[in-house]
């Protein structure tokens, strides 16, 4: 069994180009994998240790391996950092557990390459009036994943002020041609402004705009984590997700207009927006699809590298306790 590193992963020099490519192909094999809904234990009210399974389609490059994945994300209050994750992946063809991975840098670039592609999919035409809310780490993939894979692109972004953080999120992005800022302090002056909002909240407690009705027609609203606009659920023109399973237990999930899954606009069977005036909300939940595609793609990027290995020995005959 290989082990690697988050340090190994940000050595192999992946671009977000690169995962937004990964996001395509993973949602192009969807319907061949097996992917079941997420189970999620909680020690306490807040913490919790949620587990994700995906078992791809055989692979057509090598007939020989069959990649099964299993990611755990643990959230602990008082732990640093609070969120954390780790990765184990096997060949189904065999149980051969393959490696165990760092899942933090996995998790964060599928989860912002997904808004990106997202929002490439159902913007307006010509839309590149972006707001950005809660400007962590999700939201720095988010739009290196967005500048990188339309680099001929001009956005104007709008971020919303928090502590210093939109000084630092201007800071990290100096060096991209494509893109303009302006920090506001008030949400409702985005919400109002922008063609595409995307919402890295991680925490809030009620609604981020209490008025839809301030969202104007063809916006296109991504709450990365899930939280703030549950008030457009009933009256926005169209709703999508990642995976019917994981989203058919939200609160309105019965009520939502025009419902699909994003991977069948990705794949050319559903428009997506059907008028420049419709109200999109996109629920992507996190996939273990997208963390065991990126994970095997690694572990092949990692296969000429000297990297910590743990002999795994197995019986080869039937024993007895």
């Amino acid at each position: 069994m290989r082990i690697i590193s988050e340090q190994t992963i940000r050595s192999l020099g992946i671009t977000p180009k690169q995962c937004t490519d990964w996001i395509y192909e993973s949602f192009a094999l969807k319907s061949e994998a097996q992917l079941p809904a997420k189970i999620s234990v909680h020690p306490t009210d807040t913490d919790f240790f949620t587990s994700m399974p995906c078992l791809l389609p055989e692979s057509k490059s090598n007939p020989d391996i069959r990649y099964f994945g299993i990611k755990e994300v643990h959230r602990i209050e008082g732990a640093v950092p609070s969120l954390g994750s780790d990765m184990l992946l096997y060949n189904a063809k065999n149980g051969d557990l393959l490696a165990l991975l760092d899942g933090d840098w996995i998790t964060t670039m599928r989860t912002g390459a997904v808004a990106a592609a997202s929002s490439k999919a159902l913007r307006k035409k010509n839309s590149s009036r972006y707001g950005m809310l809660g400007l962590g780490n999700t939201a720095r993939a988010s739009l290196l994943c967005i500048l990188e894979a339309e680099p001929e692109k001009h956005f104007d972004v709008k971020l919303l002020r928090y502590k210093d953080q939109a000084e630092l999120f201007i800071q990290r992005f100096k060096d991209y041609k494509n893109v303009s800022f302006e920090i506001v302090d008030d949400v409702k002056e985005i919400a109002q402004s922008v063609d595409v909002l995307i919402s890295c909240i991680t925490s809030a407690n009620g609604l981020i705009v209490e008025d839809e009705s301030l969202f104007p027609p063809g916006i296109t609203i991504i709450p990365v984590h899930m939280r703030g606009f549950q008030n457009c659920d009933t009256t926005f023109d169209r709703v999508f997700g990642d995976d019917t399973g994981h989203v058919r237990n939200f609160k309105f999930f019965p009520q939502y207009h025009d419902y699909n899954e994003i991977g069948e606009v990705l794949a050319g069977r559903d428009p997506g927006r059907k008028s420049e005036n419709q109200r999109i909300i996109d629920y992507n939940y996190g996939l273990g699809l997208h963390d065991t595609l990126f994970a095997s793609k690694i572990y092949e990027m990692t296969l000429d590298k000297s990297l910590p290995e743990v002999p795994i020995v197995k019986e080869t005959d039937k024993f007895w306790v």
